[in-house]
């Protein structure tokens, strides 16, 4: 299993890049153990999903899925080579280590056994493999896997997203939405302000608003105490705007982003920011014609809530016996596939606590008892021999 993993964290698979060297090797993989892999592309043709499925196809599918992509090492200081594994302490260092490499390895370390059972007839239910593209910047990958498996019409049972929750199950989660604001002026000499529309100004006044609807949300809005962060939350992460302090800035444009909770609606306040960007709109074509205020949407994940009484709920239930499920802020695919109608949970190994950070690690005894849980999943998907 490390040896996979060390396989796994060696290609450079940020977001930015292609997927492409990991998959053909996960691909090369599968077919030294007789397991056929498809393939679907994004747009460009550089990066690609994979999907396999180990045993009868025409059993019910309990798929185990992970991205293959991994956020950037851009401006962090790590102590060892980031797409080269390292161990310290009990601890396998590298980037998607932990988010989420380390299922993965997990996954493929046991596809020799899956098989073994799979000719024995012994396995009652198919195995599926799903590893997904662009899942850091906005599940976008995974839903051509899913419409693929629709299209084929295979019959998914449910799904196991293994992002690390320290084999804790995950189920419920929050919805992501990402907009960019362009806000457009007119510039001027700073001495002729009245003469110029300040786009930073009037993009601040937006931010504003946004950060009264937070306010109000946190203060009044509806609450779900399984949560962490127990309210929608909304906040601006990126501006950029102006090209020197004694010119009125013509151009500002920023991103904001909203998480909302399961039984809420996010339009609500995407709707009350366009609101009031065309009462400000019309205010700055008093100026300047030309004026204007635009917005792009940019991600779009829904949020998740498990089906209590789907059969992979109760296989995880079984295996995480006295273990409450657990509801985060963060996001993850269990919401495409929930969205497509394919019951889903969300458990691996490892922290979220040190996804995305400088010397991301996961830990030995995660890894360890991920490949526990896994075998003991096999136990429950499998009938006894000569049955």
């Amino acid at each position: 299993m490390q040896a996979i993993l060390a396989q796994l964290i060696a290609f450079d698979t940020t977001s930015r890049e292609s997927n492409l060297a990991l998959i053909r090797w996960v691909q090369d993989y599968l077919a030294q153990f007789g397991v056929d892999s498809t393939l679907t592309f994004s747009d460009a043709g550089d990066k690609a999903n994979l999907f396999a499925v180990i045993g009868d196809a025409a059993l019910p599918i309990v798929v185990l899925s992970g991205h293959t992509d991994v956020v950037p090492v851009d401006g962090q200081s790590w102590q060892s080579d980031p797409f080269v594994m390292s161990e310290r302490n009990g601890r396998l260092y590298g980037r998607g280590s932990c988010d989420m490499k380390g299922f993965i390895a997990c996954v493929l370390s046991l596809v020799e056994e899956w098989t073994r059972l799979a000719a024995a007839g012994q396995l009652q239910r198919a195995i599926g493999i799903a590893l997904s593209y662009d899942e850091e910047v906005g599940c976008l990958g995974v839903g051509r896997l899913i419409a693929d498996l629709q299209r084929r019409q295979l019959p998914v049972e449910g799904c196991i997203i293994g992002e690390p929750t320290m084999m804790r199950p995950v189920i419920a989660h929050k919805g992501i939405a990402h907009y960019r604001c362009r806000v457009l002026g007119r510039a001027a000499h700073s001495s002729l302000t009245p003469r110029g529309v300040n786009a930073i100004e009037y993009a601040a006044r937006l931010i504003v608003h946004i950060r009264k609807l937070a306010d109000a949300e946190q203060s009044f809005g509806m609450r779900q105490a399984l949560y962490d962060v127990p309210f929608t939350t909304l906040q601006t992460g990126v501006i950029h705007g102006g090209t020197a302090a004694n010119i009125v800035p013509k151009d500002c444009e920023f991103v904001f982003e909203c998480r909302w909770l399961p039984g809420d609606d996010h339009q609500r306040f995407v709707d009350s920011v366009r609101e009031y960007a065309a009462l400000l709109s019309a205010e700055m074509q008093q100026v300047a014609p030309e004026a204007a205020i635009s917005f792009e949407p940019l991600v779009n994940c829904p949020p998740f809530e498990s089906d209590a009484g789907s059969s992979v709920r109760q296989h995880v239930d079984a295996l995480c016996h006295g273990c409450r499920g657990e509801a985060v802020a963060y996001t993850t695919e269990a919401g495409r596939f929930a969205e497509a109608g394919i019951a889903a949970v969300v458990c691996g190994p490892g922290s979220i606590e040190q996804a995305h950070r400088p010397d991301e690690f996961v830990e030995l005894g995660q890894l360890a008892l991920c490949r526990d849980w896994l075998l003991r999943l096999t136990t429950r998907l499998s009938r006894p021999a000569g049955l």
